[in-house]
């Protein structure tokens, strides 16, 4: 719940986004999260899939723009899984993305994607991992919510524990607990 209201609060990306997927072992077999950050390092957006294939590379995309075709990237970077050039085309083709987006494929700068990665697989269970993907779900969007709250949505200024907590407040008409 606090992932679906702290949608409509997240940042544009700024035109470049990074796309990976990173392994989350669910009952024992490893399943596959896809994120995708902007060249800031700020969440862009993210997917829990079962398989790695051309459908679930296609389902990111449209979760990732069905909500801003407008402001669809036009330079992408990616691994060198095989999914996502024809994905890409795929998505030109369906009007989500400009008629021409650079896609490159370079290492370097998958890192800032990489090391973000930690920052969800940390809080992770380390034995035998999730036991229900449903539930693998509602926690990866959990995590994902408070790195957006902790990244601070690109608001100018300074992003305090308390601006946080009004905005927690506010999304869910709760009473203010510190007035400082």
């Amino acid at each position: 719940m606090i992932e679906k209201r702290l949608r409509q609060f997240r940042r544009h990306h700024c035109g470049s986004i990074r796309i990976d997927e990173t392994y989350v072992k669910i009952r024992g077999k490893w399943r596959y999260l896809y994120r995708a950050i902007d060249k800031h390092d700020n969440p862009v957006d993210f997917l829990l899939t079962a398989k790695r294939d051309l459908d679930a590379a296609k389902r990111v995309f449209r979760k990732m723009l069905k909500d801003e075709p407008l402001l669809s990237p036009n330079r992408i970077g990616t691994d060198v899984a095989n999914t996502f050039p024809s994905t890409i085309k795929t998505s030109v083709g369906d009007g989500l993305l400009h008629p021409d987006p650079v896609h490159y494929v370079s290492k370097h700068l998958q890192q800032g994607i990489e090391s973000d990665h930690f920052r969800v697989e940390k809080n992770m269970p380390k034995i035998g991992g999730f036991q229900s993907f449903n539930t693998a779900r509602r926690t990866i969007a959990g995590f994902e919510a408070m790195l957006w709250l902790r990244k601070g949505f690109g608001f100018s200024g300074g992003w305090t524990v308390n601006d946080q907590n009004d905005l927690l407040a506010r999304l869910f008409g709760l009473q203010k607990v510190n007035k400082a």
